[in-house]
């Protein structure tokens, strides 16, 4: 087997920081939003496959409503303290991989802003597709693939 080996050393691509180290650009809140909801609906996706691998019907309303719950309350607890978060920031709100540019004993509010803020949305969008799911199941006859055994 032959192969092709390189002669020249090539630099490596260095990403854009600023001077505490920190990749730029920084995040905003749409990203955040936008890239937790698009999680939402591949757990609403995963969600449906998995609940097939429930096979009572009783089984399977039961919890496709525990999850509409936890996710309910995951929703509003990751979106308010996301949020409240995010405005104590005050605009430095930094990734998971800047976490050794932190430099102060407060200073993971600034990574744990975007984390709850996408969770909560992405909980938020799992709620309804949960209560959905939950609702499709216990309306289906009862010799329907959905309703289960």
């Amino acid at each position: 087997m032959t192969g092709t080996q390189r002669t020249q050393a090539e630099p490596a691509t260095q990403r854009a920081t600023d001077r505490d180290g920190v990749r730029l650009p920084r995040l905003r809140f749409k990203d955040v939003v936008v890239r937790g909801a698009v999680q939402g609906i591949a757990a609403v996706a995963l969600l449906f496959v998995g609940m097939f691998f429930v096979t009572d019907h009783h089984d399977r309303v039961t919890f496709l409503a525990v999850v509409a719950g936890f996710s309910m309350v995951f929703a509003g607890a990751g979106i308010v303290f996301g949020g409240f978060f995010w405005m104590a920031c005050g605009g430095d709100i930094r990734r998971w991989r800047d976490w050794r540019t932190i430099t102060s004993q407060t200073g993971g509010v600034m990574i744990m802003a975007p984390v709850l803020v996408r969770c909560g949305v992405l909980a938020l969008v799992l709620f309804p597709g949960a209560l959905g799911l939950y609702d499709l199941v216990d309306n289906a006859a009862f010799d329907s693939w959905l309703y289960g055994s």
